[in-house]
């Protein structure tokens, strides 16, 4: 009777510790971070450049990745030598596309307008066009806004649709109040809710992390949310 009441003890504390330890979910370490609650921020992206190097684009769709923006073009000249393989893997996986291009202060908006415009073709159910513009060139920003207008005006005469600018909010607030209008890309992290620059009513995509994993992805990479549900995503679409 001893050893059966020994037996037991040893049966019944096993179950507990096996009760104690957490679940695993089948294949965890390809779980993106953002599938943790995103504060109602459901539709989920990110941005990517040659600095991500090879990607596999059917498991960063499968991780729940809707949307991906690809940096194109920087500048008059540069053109990012991944962006053809990665704007048409992303599109063959089922993946919402855009392009961006950064903006340098130092150089010719219509010339930088045309070296996107030489790389980028944008269709119906692509993602608006992107003008990242985040930092200066010495002494360059005396006719700034007036460049940048030119840039974008540009961008929505040619692609039909009015252009997203991406930036952080100090820039913003410094430089970028005129264009409050535009869909606002905004970069903050390391908070629950992004505060909006000075000139804006509200963010259309925010990047929330510099530094998220993602199957698919080997390293780092940015990661994005939409403000908004299906509905609104779609409407942000080129038609």
């Amino acid at each position: 009777m001893k050893r059966f009441n020994n037996f037991c003890l040893v049966i019944c504390t096993s179950l507990f510790l096996v009760s104690c330890m957490p679940v695993i979910p089948p294949d965890a370490n390809s779980l993106p971070s953002n599938s943790l609650p995103s504060n109602g921020y459901d539709i989920v992206g990110i941005d990517i450049s040659r600095h991500q190097g090879k990607i596999d684009f059917e498991k960063v769709k499968a991780a729940g990745i809707s949307y991906i923006f690809i940096r194109a073009t920087d500048g008059i000249t540069y053109q990012d030598p991944n962006f053809k393989t990665n704007f048409s893997s992303a599109q063959a996986a089922g993946i919402t596309i855009g392009a961006y291009h950064f903006y340098e202060t130092n150089d010719d908006p219509i010339a930088q307008f045309g070296n996107f415009i030489n790389v980028v073709t944008l269709k119906p159910g692509d993602l608006p066009p992107v003008i990242d513009i985040e930092r200066l060139h010495k002494q360059d920003d005396v006719k700034l806004i007036e460049n940048i207008q030119k840039f974008l005006d540009a961008f929505e005469a040619y692609y039909g649709v009015k252009p997203i600018i991406y930036s952080g909010r100090n820039f913003s607030n410094k430089y970028l109040t005129e264009f409050g209008s535009y869909p606002l890309w905004l970069a903050e992290y390391e908070v629950d809710d992004p505060k909006l620059p000075a000139g804006w009513d509200d963010w259309t995509f925010w990047q929330w992390s510099p530094s998220d994993t993602i199957s698919g992805i080997n390293g780092d990479v940015d990661a994005d949310r939409f403000n908004g549900d299906e509905v609104s995503f779609q409407n942000m679409l080129i038609k």
